[in-house]
């Protein structure tokens, strides 16, 4: 499954402002809720955090990738949010995370959740992409960069 078929425009946000982990697991759940609206937002938190304490989904390079899973939901829900100053997430590499795409992924769907963040993985492992994604005058452009280069 492409990442622009689970991506809505609406759980797009170019200006996160979290200036920690906690904030920022709050602050992006409150952006996929935007085009998830029946989801739970305390057990969507909970989920992310509960992984969180497994081991930071910050994966380097700027970029981390908060997820979960939960029992009862028929589809994979993802959101993208940037943050120009950066937030200390625990990244393998040490550094501030700016890129984050939150998946919140059916209990039972394994394949298709390790499928969905290894293509995440992949795309944000391009230099020009996140260069792209950090430059981006909006979210209107951030969502275009996404779909034309997941689709490359």
């Amino acid at each position: 499954m492409n990442i622009a078929e689970l991506l809505d425009y609406s759980a797009v946000e170019a200006n996160i402002d979290s200036e920690s982990k906690k904030d920022l697991l709050e602050e992006m759940t409150d952006v996929l809720l935007r085009s998830a609206p029946t989801l739970d937002r305390a057990q969507v938190l909970s989920v992310l955090q509960e992984r969180e304490r497994l081991g930071s989904t910050g994966i380097g390079d700027g970029v981390a990738i908060p997820h979960g899973k939960i029992a009862n939901i028929e589809q994979m829900y993802l959101a993208f949010g940037r943050s120009v100053k950066g937030v200390d997430f625990d990244s393998m590499d040490g550094k501030a995370a700016h890129l984050f795409f939150l998946l919140i992924a059916p209990e039972d769907s394994i394949s298709a959740h390790l499928k969905t963040l290894a293509r995440i993985s992949k795309l944000l492992k391009k230099v020009h992409v996140r260069t792209q994604l950090l430059k981006a005058e909006n979210a209107e452009v951030i969502y275009n960069i996404i779909c034309t280069e997941d689709s490359a």
